[in-house]
């Protein structure tokens, strides 16, 4: 198939998964074509089977905003035609599904379909859906899909509540792929950052305020009181100044290190012992799942679909969303017992090949197919 992917190109998990799908159908022999704004972070090296379509957006001084939308429905008529796509793709429903319904409808005065999967993330529906300005836009985007999946059974429920939806719903989970997230011998990096073999805790997001980054430092402060023990704390947004500030106030800040955006996550997870993760809600949890690929354990709220991910009393500890006393009771139970530390990642690590990326990219795949069949019919 030549399926074009419309995607954010950054560091959060939409653009990620949509990134390593790209990658995986390519590898499988598909003809890939990203259509965004910038290259997507994970796209760093060439791949066979994959193109890379910059969405051109200039600035223009009677728009106070350059017109995104418009540039990115132009681009995808052009790869469309030029290309001869079969199926586009799009990841996040905001604005990404109202801009393929509006490339579909100027494709269609020149007499071609374009059938359109649009998958669904989590904040363009729990968070931006739920604005009611923006609730007209994705309720018709959606139904006007010809393909809707959610990465979560929680995620689809929190859609069919929210939103008057006509559309059936797919739930396909995101993945992991076992080639990149895998436990692998960084005992050298680890003895540099824990030299008296310190606990190493670890908390990735893009920082905003729904990770509840200050509730991974009150937590992290709690474990370090009761145990020697280090944090990181990977990646950069707004709430990272706050966290800072409060690892101060705390004391803690020597047993703290804020190391930003990192594209080799999977070196830093081969050092972890535990994973932090108190979101007030997740969709899926991707950074919880890439964690228990590289055997670390999980302690998270049970927002969203976290429970789906992390299994209570095996792969980690879940907790209500809030209840920092209990996360680090949870932790410091498992930081503190090498035989519960050691079967925890075991349970983790199995847990994790259930979403092993070979066996999600045939259900897209059958997904696309059944897809392209009744839009046949419609075209016919």
């Amino acid at each position: 198939m030549k399926i074009g992917i419309v995607c954010y190109p950054t560091y959060g998990g939409s653009g990620v998964v949509a990134t390593e799908l790209g990658m995986g159908l390519a590898r499988r022999g598909h003809e890939i074509h990203f259509i965004t704004y910038r290259r997507p972070v994970r796209l760093a090296h060439f791949h066979e089977n994959v193109f890379y379509h910059e969405v051109d957006n200039e600035d223009y001084p009677l728009f106070e905003y350059p017109p995104y939308d418009t540039a990115l429905a132009s681009t995808i008529v052009d790869v469309v035609q030029y290309h001869n796509l079969d199926l586009l793709h799009v990841h996040y429903a905001i604005p990404h599904a109202a801009v393929a319904y509006m490339a579909k409808k100027i494709l269609l005065t020149q007499g071609r379909y374009l059938p359109v999967v649009t998958t669904l993330h989590g904040t363009d529906i729990t968070l931006v859906g739920n604005n009611r300005s923006f609730a007209p836009v994705v309720e018709f985007s959606i139904n006007k899909s010809d393909g809707v999946t959610s990465v979560s059974q929680n995620l689809k429920d929190d859609t069919l509540r929210l939103f008057n939806v006509e559309r059936d719903i797919r739930v396909i989970y995101n993945f992991i792929d076992f080639e990149r997230f895998k436990k692998v011998n960084k005992d050298h990096f680890k003895t540099i950052l824990a030299p008296e073999g310190e606990r190493i805790l670890v908390h990735t997001s893009n920082f905003r305020r729904v990770k509840r980054v200050e509730d991974v430092i009150h937590i992290f402060k709690l474990v370090h009181d009761a145990l020697p023990c280090r944090l990181l704390m990977v990646g950069d947004g707004p709430e990272r100044s706050n966290a800072e500030r409060l690892c101060r106030e705390l004391g803690i800040g020597a047993d703290v290190r804020f190391l930003g955006k990192q594209d080799a996550i999977e070196e830093l997870l081969a050092i972890c012992d535990l994973f932090i993760m108190p979101s007030e809600s997740e969709s899926f949890g991707l950074a919880a799942l890439e964690a228990m690929a590289c055997e670390v354990p999980v302690v998270s709220s049970n927002g969203g679909g976290l429970p789906e991910v992390n299994i209570q009393g095996v792969t980690g500890f879940l907790s209500d969303v809030g209840d920092v006393a209990d996360m680090a009771r949870n932790a410091i139970r498992l930081l503190s017992d090498d035989e519960m530390l050691q079967q925890f990642r075991k349970n983790a690590l199995a847990q994790a090949r259930r979403f092993d990326i070979h066996n999600i990219l045939p259900e897209y795949e059958a997904y696309y197919a059944e897809v392209l069949e009744k839009s046949s019919i419609k075209v016919e």
